[in-house]
């Protein structure tokens, strides 16, 4: 905070396919997708227009109860025939922080009515980010996120994130009849873009249910066709998620917007009578939002981006690679959806590195522990991503 007073803010002024202006009027490269989310590009009138037209009918109402604007409801049957796991229910949050949370409170209020209500321990990854509320704090293999709060749910740990003998040996360890879910996130995205070690998500997802431990895929970064050719990676790599929570590209980012699937098994207590899972957000299905996802879905299905976003995994690949070679960067992570990260040698350079990215015409962002985060729209052309990787390797010299 003392820093951005210091020195002043980057003020975003507008933005088109894949770049963004200052208020300047200086154009940059949007190496990030704003945060991950930007999929389908800045600037798509077609969503602001359908947002406004959504707006001047009915702004939003409420989703509780029987409750809920059309646009919603067509969004949530929509969604449910994109879901990994066929049947599944949809229940909308304000952003993926919420729908983390929501996945948290809902595997446990399920155990319970199952009749196990000693089945609490929520169980995460080291390095991995599942947003900032307390749940997702907690749950998250971050230390930094979570210092200053003293303990935030007692009943929250975390394993080493790329060893599936990790979780089976706390499972051991504190008993499988303990353990409500297995929070996931196919490739760790704020922790600093790690994709998932050959065949770990086949062995976490059937460690899982051989110990009837709920397993959670946290999609907000890899839905909506950030993985690479599919709509999610849990349809790409088969895990048939218990709940998967979304956001980011529901939207891509026009308006804020999660979602929490929901597989049959456990949405099934809840609707067949006498239980209740008390709980919901105001905002959560806004019909401006799902005005703005719809239009949004449309723009990825027709525009086929899912199939421009597996490119785009191979070209990231292909042109960031070489930097490995770089005195500067340690590695250089990619060819796992459409994602990738140079991870500096010394990760006190990143903030210097950003700004220095940023005086050769990219908008780039640290994640993780001095990883140099790349996420660009989907729109993006292969010249485009050429003149990326060259931008990234003038500022590393």
């Amino acid at each position: 905070m003392g820093a951005v007073e210091r020195d002043g803010a980057f003020v975003v002024a507008r933005g088109e396919g894949a770049h963004i202006w200052d208020e300047a009027g200086t154009r940059y490269l949007d190496a990030t997708g704003g945060l991950w989310f930007a999929n389908v590009g800045h600037g798509r009138r077609e969503i602001a227009d359908a947002v406004a037209d959504q707006l001047a009918n009915i702004a939003h109402y409420s989703n509780f109860g029987d409750l809920v604007p059309a646009v919603t409801r067509d969004l949530a049957e929509r969604l449910a025939e994109l879901a990994p796991v066929a049947g599944s229910k949809v229940m909308f949050t304000s952003g993926g922080s919420d729908s983390v949370d929501t996945a948290a409170k809902l595997a446990r209020r399920f155990w319970v009515a199952q009749g196990r209500p000693d089945k609490t321990l929520i169980v995460g990854r080291q390095k991995a980010y599942h947003g900032m509320h307390y749940a997702g704090t907690a749950l998250g293999g971050l230390p930094l996120n979570a210092e200053g709060y003293g303990e935030l749910v007692p009943t929250a740990r975390t394993v080493d994130w790329d060893s599936a003998a990790a979780l089976q040996t706390l499972i051991d360890e504190v008993g499988a009849d303990r353990i409500a879910a297995f929070f996931c996130e196919p490739i760790i995205g704020a922790g600093g873009v790690y994709p998932p070690p050959e065949g770990y998500l086949t062995e976490v997802r059937r460690i899982c249910r051989d110990n009837d431990i709920l397993f959670v895929a946290d999609e907000v970064v890899t839905g909506f066709g950030r993985i690479g050719g599919s709509w999610f990676a849990s349809t790409r790599f088969g895990l048939e998620p218990d709940i998967m929570t979304t956001a980011k590209g529901l939207t891509s980012g026009y308006v804020p917007m999660g979602a929490v699937f929901v597989a049959p098994r456990v949405a099934e207590p809840f609707y067949a009578g006498g239980t209740w899972f008390r709980h919901g957000y105001t905002y959560g299905g806004h019909a401006g939002a799902a005005a703005a996802a719809m239009a949004n879905l449309d723009i990825l299905e027709r525009e086929r981006l899912l199939d421009a976003s597996k490119n785009l995994e191979s070209l990231l690949h292909e042109h960031f690679s070489p930097l490995a070679a770089h005195p500067k960067v340690a590695e250089v992570r990619s060819g796992v959806g459409a994602v990738a990260a140079v991870q500096l040698a010394d990760p006190a350079e990143a903030p210097a590195m950003v700004k220095a990215l940023r005086a050769e015409g990219v908008s780039g962002r640290a994640a993780g522990a001095g990883a140099l985060q790349i996420s660009p729209s989907f729109v993006i052309t292969e010249d485009q991503v050429v003149e990326l990787a060259a931008a990234f390797t003038r500022a590393l010299g």
